[in-house]
């Protein structure tokens, strides 16, 4: 008998691989550079943690923007990091998000005592020194040389030096934790343009720790966009 060939079958296209669509770039909400302590922190901690992100700035003419800018506030969801389906707002949980997704960046200190020490004080900045918010606002344009500092301001001011001076000796310098800039340093980043804007008279290791601040690229990029930046709040002029 005649060999019998099977029939022939046709071949099914191949089927293509399916892509994952890339991931949605982190975007960090911020307000003013000039004025905004609040867009500052939460913009050095994202850089400390080396956190790609996509900036996108308040309107000037925002009314919740300028009740924070005009120390009518004490807190409105700026800045806020949005991040994988995630949308954390206030400095802390930004800090402690990042820390999380960024575990190698050194947010916070290796040790378990310094960390705690490290969230203490980061707290107490984040929910105190209101005399000192209301008589030295952030202002990176303004430099106004023998300013007479509100009574009221002065604990403030003692307090946040001890605290600095405290970190120093305790931790070598020269940031507060030692070699690696953390969410403290990020924190406390505002209050050196304020204590440089109002000529505030420092001690020897804060002064020190204020140059290294300022001297940093990070803080060297903000206070260019800062000084860029047009002004939009006539009332922040006012003497406080």
């Amino acid at each position: 008998m005649p060999a019998t060939t099977a029939p022939s079958r046709a071949r099914a296209p191949a089927r293509k691989k399916a892509v994952a669509a890339p991931a949605a770039r982190a975007t960090l909400t911020l307000s003013s550079k000039n004025y905004s302590s609040w867009s500052l922190r939460g913009w050095l901690m994202a850089k400390f943690a080396g956190l790609e992100f996509d900036e996108v700035m308040v309107p000037p003419d925002d009314a919740d923007a300028r009740r924070e800018l005009l120390l009518l506030a004490p807190s409105i969801r700026v800045p806020c990091l949005t991040h994988e389906g995630a949308k954390v707002w206030n400095t802390l949980a930004i800090a402690q998000y990042l820390n999380e997704i960024c575990p190698d960046a050194g947010l916070m200190p290796a040790d378990r005592i310094a960390r705690a020490h490290c969230r203490s004080i980061s707290g107490e900045m984040n929910s105190g020194f209101a005399n000192l918010r209301s008589a030295l606002p952030m202002n990176l344009k303004a430099h106004r040389p023998g300013f007479r500092i509100w009574a009221g301001a002065r604990p403030d001011i003692d307090r946040i030096l001890e605290i600095w001076s405290d970190c120093l000796a305790r931790y070598g310098g020269p940031y507060l934790f030692g070699a690696q800039r953390t969410m403290a340093d990020a924190m406390y980043a505002p209050v050196v343009t304020r204590f440089l804007t109002y000529d505030v008279k420092l001690p020897a290791d804060c002064a020190e720790y204020c140059r290294t601040i300022m001297a940093m690229p990070e803080m060297k990029e903000w206070i260019a966009a800062a000084k860029a930046e047009p002004d939009e709040i006539e009332e922040l002029d006012m003497e406080f």
